[in-house]
């Protein structure tokens, strides 16, 4: 029998088995990932097996690698991954994705007996250098904008009530300053300075 002969009934009795089971995933026809333990368990672990193209003459591909495992040591992850390989040699020729899942079942607490969770720490830390760059050159911005020259203060000033509210009205055009008054010839257009000056205006 073909490698791929032997792998496509090893498909079909894994989907037979696992069938509901929530632990098990397929992510395609040559690799699958189990959860050891229940979701929650401080020391549930996730497995991933691949096929080669040899496979199951040849060893799989067994990985720990997936995120679910991020809080597990790599001296405890490496220590599965050996007794894991232990199982490989003695199965190797034959179906074993099935009994590896099973073999890291039935062994899981001898498995993490040296497991310390090691995510504590790390996230915290990161989070702060990732985001005390962000906010130092928005501040910086900030106050850029808010340095005003002396000149520029005062034109602010003049035109608020220095409240730094502006007075009702302030942008209004006085329609009298650009009306003449009835005694100007027509077509003469005098400053409100002689207009103030002409005896009979007050301004």
């Amino acid at each position: 029998m073909s490698a791929n002969e032997d792998q496509e009934m090893e498909l079909e009795a894994l989907r037979s088995i696992y069938e509901g089971d929530e632990s098990f995933r397929e992510l395609s026809p040559v690799s699958f990932q189990y959860r050891i333990g229940e979701n929650g368990d401080p020391k549930a672990f996730l497995i991933e097996i691949s096929w080669t193209e040899t496979y199951p003459q040849t060893p799989p591909i067994i990985s720990m690698n997936a995120f679910f495992n991020n809080t597990i040591s790599s001296a405890v992850k490496q220590s599965i991954l050996a007794k894991l390989q232990e199982a490989v040699e003695v199965n190797l020729g034959t179906a074993m994705t099935y009994t590896l899942f099973e073999y890291a079942k039935d062994n899981k607490d001898q498995f993490m007996e040296n497991h310390q969770p090691v995510n504590s720490t790390i996230p915290i830390s990161s989070i702060i250098s990732v985001e005390t760059p962000n906010t130092a050159p928005s501040s910086k911005k900030k106050e850029k904008k808010e340095q005003l020259s002396k000149a520029q203060k005062r034109k602010l000033a003049d035109k608020t009530d220095h409240k730094g509210e502006l007075p009702r009205g302030w942008n209004w055009v006085d329609v009298v300053k650009h009306v003449p008054p009835p005694w100007m010839p027509d077509g003469y257009f005098m400053s409100q300075k002689q207009i103030c000056e002409k005896p009979a205006v007050s301004c």
